[in-house]
């Protein structure tokens, strides 16, 4: 599925630079894993990442 460059390009800031999705990703749990399963509900960025790499913004992309 092809998606356009503003999704992708939130996408990739959620994936890579977003200091609260980046570090609640990398730990797997805690006050900013929770935080960002409610905070992905709202944040666009985050509503991005799910579209582009197909998981929710707290969860690490799964390798195939």
């Amino acid at each position: 599925m092809k998606h356009g460059k503003a999704t992708t390009k939130m996408a990739s800031f959620c994936k890579d630079s977003c200091p609260v999705c980046t570090r609640a990703r990398e730990k797997g749990e805690g006050f900013l894993y929770e935080f960002v399963k409610l905070e992905e509900q709202i944040c666009p960025a985050c509503r991005s990442y799910k579209k582009v790499f197909g998981v929710p913004a707290h969860e690490k992309i799964k390798k195939k």
